[in-house]
């Protein structure tokens, strides 16, 4: 039930504009304008079994000033933590877009106290290292109150979706190097990491040739966010900026997560490969049957698929029933 609030322009049809014409519009629109790629009217009408998470939202001090964020918690709270990033080419999407809201409802449903986060979207002159640094004031305050998620600090783990993906993978090598405590593990959805898309499989060129996907997302339209987000070319070689750069070792156990016809899964499937000649613990998985950004259709049944896979690897070293 896709809904825009009264004082929201609505967003054009994303699938008629290129990349520069969407950064056009939503510059020209109010700093306080947010958009979300997907709303629901009430998803707790939907998804009648989410009526038992508390949800609340909470606001952290950051560098660049005030981060939000969004605490999910349930009855069947298992003392599992989780800090959540949503994507959105790093120019949109927010606490409401079902990446974000109905992901951290349906964990929450599942037993895990989840502290959804945002961050400055990269517009108006805003570029790394800003959303990375809302990702680490969200981390950090997430590490010193991990009794309002149910957990301790050394238990918390993290992760992200597409452009989310980049800034906790991103984060997770910063608290490597001395930024703060890591995480237990790292979890990555379709996560984009590199600032240039490696190539293709054999395997996933044969998909895309026969199914184009609906959120296209080709090499040279990945660049182009990449360089919105980076501001400079310096930055596309930075390690913390684009997370497939530089070491992999010391890094926490990682689960990665690609959609199934995505241009970006060559992202996921090769820093995968690099991660575990790194002697990094890390499982990558693919949803059948998937386009990229699959978990902002919640209507779709693999969508909930990732959500039970993430569950079940968010509670792997506890004995939960869900």
């Amino acid at each position: 039930m896709p809904v825009t609030a009264d004082d929201e322009p609505e967003l054009p049809d994303l699938t008629k504009l290129d990349f520069r014409q969407i950064v056009d519009f939503l510059e020209a629109q109010p700093v306080e304008a947010q958009f979300a790629i997907s709303r629901a009217e009430d998803i707790r009408q939907v998804f009648p079994q989410f009526s038992e998470v508390d949800v609340r939202d909470v606001v952290i001090d950051g560098p660049h000033g005030g981060v939000a964020g969004r605490v999910y918690t349930g009855e069947r709270n298992a003392g599992t933590g989780f800090v959540w990033v949503h994507g959105g080419a790093f120019i949109g999407g927010d606490l409401d877009m079902s990446e974000a809201h109905w992901v951290s409802l349906a964990l929450a449903a599942n037993g895990v106290a989840v502290l959804s986060l945002d961050y400055h979207k990269a517009l108006r002159g805003v570029h790394y290292p800003i959303p990375s640094d809302d990702v680490l004031a969200g981390w950090l305050w997430a590490t010193k109150n991990a009794d309002v998620l149910g957990t301790k600090p050394g238990d918390l783990q993290l992760g992200g979706a597409s452009a989310g993906g980049n800034l906790v993978a991103g984060v997770t090598k910063r608290l490597r190097d001395g930024a703060g405590q890591l995480p237990a593990s790292l979890v990555l959805v379709y996560p984009v990491l590199h600032p240039e898309l490696p190539a293709l499989s054999a395997e996933l060129r044969k998909k895309l040739d026969i199914e184009e996907p609906p959120l296209s997302l080709p090499a040279a339209t990945v660049r182009e966010f990449n360089w919105q987000y980076a501001g400079s070319e310096g930055v596309l070689g930075d390690p913390y900026a684009f997370p497939a750069n530089g070491p992999l070792e010391g890094l926490p156990p990682i689960y990665i997560v690609n959609s199934d016809v995505d241009y970006l899964r060559a992202s996921g499937e090769a820093y995968g490969e690099d991660l575990r000649s790194a002697g990094v613990d890390v499982t990558v998985e693919m949803e059948p049957g998937t386009h990229h950004g699959h978990l902002n259709r919640p209507d779709e049944e693999e969508a909930s698929a990732t959500i039970d896979r993430l569950t079940a690897w968010l509670h792997r070293d506890r004995q939960v029933k869900v």
